[in-house]
């Protein structure tokens, strides 16, 4: 007998018999029979023991909650439970006993702390509300990913090993590799640029990136999954494109399989039109000073002129042409108008989302771009030698997924969506 979910249950006909798996939430013994709620990843449902039915009946209704069962029965759609089905018992086994007191409340109404949650994330993520978020992720991600696959992009794998920094020196994690010292990779970036040299037009990627800051705020992690493209021949506009419409199918994937339940989380959430506004740099301060706040160009927004600049855009929009000193040497300044560059950052109400941008192309001007930003070329001649060749004008961007997922589903802290965080303290489990 193939297994059966919980969730499948409602297809089936009175009588029919079920293989069911799951963790037991609940036991109620009673005089002549007893009942035990049952809970895999698609739902619960109540089974009816009965001692002439099942020959482990003292041992099945004495078991701890959260222990593993196997249960063979048939289902009852005329029944008193709440759903209006259950299913009457005439096999179980137990697979795997747990032990007794738990570690973490789990369906009991009393909420731990986060600290606790997290030492017992394995037990904690039973709790459907928690695992709904992580199914909410895997669902966006297959949208974008779907998008890219339908667009012609290549997915890669770029190393995350490396020997010089993708932005300097800078929050970089030192690892010793055998004789010598190199890095976790804060980003795919120069590999990807490097791949438009060869040849492949559209890539994309989705791996893990290490970024060594202190902060130990709601919005940062120091492991996270990058999810990055790079398209040749075009510029910042034809990846904001890309970058707006792979949002939306990610979307759109998340709504089609759960939009009843992200809609009791963010009432808000939507699927917006595209184009999504933009708006300069320099509007942005213009917008402020009507605030009566000051902004000085050249310097990144903090959070509080952000929530102001947010107040007047609902959901996604651009913010473009970011000043030179504030980004990366490989970002292309604006033709004519060099004290700024063509790029942008997506954001969300008040939260940034993504950064991206058109690249710097020319092998000349990207060697004086390092030395601006105060870095030396020869530490990037394998970068650089890439463009030495022919290397196409192209552009691309970068976006996190948990806090993507974070902030569409208006959670408060960037760990309940990363499975296993790894944070300024933590390292375990």
């Amino acid at each position: 007998m193939h297994r059966t979910y919980i969730g499948q249950i409602s297809d089936k006909k009175d009588g029919d018999e079920v293989h069911l798996f799951g963790w037991v939430q609940e036991v109620r013994k009673l005089k002549k029979l007893s009942f035990i709620v049952l809970r895999d990843h698609t739902g619960n449902i109540q089974i009816t023991i009965k001692p002439e039915n099942v020959s482990t009946y003292d041992e099945i209704t004495n078991v701890n909650r959260e222990s593993v069962l196997s249960v063979i029965g048939h289902v009852s759609l005329n029944s008193g439970a709440k759903s209006g089905v259950e299913i009457t018992a005439k096999e179980v086994e137990v697979l795997n006993s747990s032990e007794a007191p738990l570690p973490l409340a789990i369906f009991e109404g009393i909420q731990s702390d986060f600290e606790t949650r997290l030492n017992n994330r394995s037990l904690d993520l039973r709790e459907p509300s928690h695992n709904l978020i992580f199914r909410i992720e895997s669902s966006l991600l297959w949208g974008i990913r779907k998008y890219m696959h339908e667009q012609g992009f290549q997915e890669v794998h770029t190393p995350k090993i490396v020997a010089s920094a993708t932005e300097g020196g800078a929050n970089l994690f030192r690892v010793k590799y055998f004789e010598r010292d190199v890095f976790l990779n804060q980003s795919p970036q120069l590999y990807k640029e490097m791949l438009m040299a060869s040849g492949m037009d559209k890539v994309f990627e989705v791996g893990p990136a290490f970024r060594a800051e202190e902060h130990n705020t709601v919005r940062h992690l120091n492991e996270f999954t990058s999810i990055d493209i790079e398209m040749s021949f075009c510029d910042h506009n034809e990846v904001m494109k890309i970058l707006e419409e792979s949002v939306n199918s990610g979307l759109r994937v998340v709504f089609e399989r759960f939009g009843d339940e992200v809609k009791k989380i963010n009432p808000d959430l939507k699927i917006q039109t595209i184009p999504f506004p933009r708006v300069t740099y320099r509007e942005c301060i213009y917008l402020l000073s009507k605030e009566g706040v000051e902004a000085k160009f050249g310097e990144d927004f903090s959070p509080e002129q952000l929530r102001l600049i947010g107040r007047h855009f609902p959901g996604f929009y651009f913010i473009t042409e970011w000043p030179s000193e504030v980004r990366a040497f490989y970002t292309m300044p604006k033709p004519g108008d060099p004290d700024v560059t063509n790029s942008f950052d997506l954001q969300y109400g008040q939260w940034e989302l993504t950064s991206g941008a058109q690249r710097v192309h020319d092998p000349k001007m990207l060697e004086n771009r390092l030395i601006e930003k105060g870095l030396n070329p020869e530490d990037f001649n394998f970068h650089l030698n890439a463009f030495r060749y022919g290397m196409p004008p192209h552009a691309g961007w970068a976006i996190g997924l948990e806090r993507l997922t974070m902030i569409l589903l208006n959670l408060p802290n960037i760990r309940e969506v990363c499975l296993f965080p790894r944070d300024r303290t933590r390292v375990v489990p």
